[in-house]
């Protein structure tokens, strides 16, 4: 049990590192010895539980899959319409300070790498399959209890997931974060989600 806990905090440790050496350096510059040097122990021991930078981002997108459904999870909210706006926000506002926007470059960095690797594509895929049916799961619920209009909950999932994600990439890579009215609207006309605006 205790050496399950060291190997738990361990890979935690890593991914922090990770996550600061990404906002110091972006994904294209990153090496092995730039996440070493914010990991509190030895360089050999990252290659211990990771064996190439590729093995190391694959782990490392999953656990922000994980992190993000954790955050999701806290929301105390029982209004489908309101936890689905804590959601959308996560993807939809722009970075609001220069360690947030360094590391949405980076993300965007790897992203760009999955073309050319299968493990980077296929856990994109995973995380965006699984956010989708999170996304669905809420919609679903809301049309439910009468919160949202009628529509197919997949159809809903795949068209504000893919306005959120425009919106972020064009916050990222334009500069700003004034699209969160135009997201609102989608919402208020899509779903028949009167408050949103």
């Amino acid at each position: 049990m205790g050496q399950r806990n060291e190997s738990s905090d361990t890979r935690e440790s890593i991914m922090r590192a990770t996550y600061c050496a990404l906002c110091k350096h972006g994904y294209a510059d990153l090496t092995m010895q730039d996440i070493a040097a914010e990991f509190e122990k030895s360089k050999s021991l990252i290659h211990y539980h990771y064996e190439t930078k590729e093995d190391l981002f694959v782990a490392f997108l999953d656990y922000l899959l994980n992190h993000f459904r954790d955050h999701i999870d806290s929301i105390e909210s029982d209004d489908p319409a309101e936890r689905l706006r804590r959601l959308l926000e996560l993807f939809q506002s722009g970075p609001s300070d220069d360690e947030k926007r360094d590391f949405h470059v980076a993300l965007l960095e790897i992203r760009a790498q999955a073309p050319y690797s299968d493990a980077y594509r296929e856990q994109l895929r995973r995380n965006s399959d699984d956010l989708h049916e999170l996304v669905a799961a809420i919609v679903r619920e809301g049309i439910e209890n009468g919160r949202f209009d009628e529509i197919d909950p997949d159809e809903a999932a795949t068209v504000l997931l893919a306005a959120t994600d425009g919106t972020r990439i064009r916050n990222v890579t334009l500069g700003g974060d004034d699209d969160g009215e135009a997201i609102d609207g989608l919402l208020a006309r899509y779903l028949g989600w009167e408050d949103a605006e």
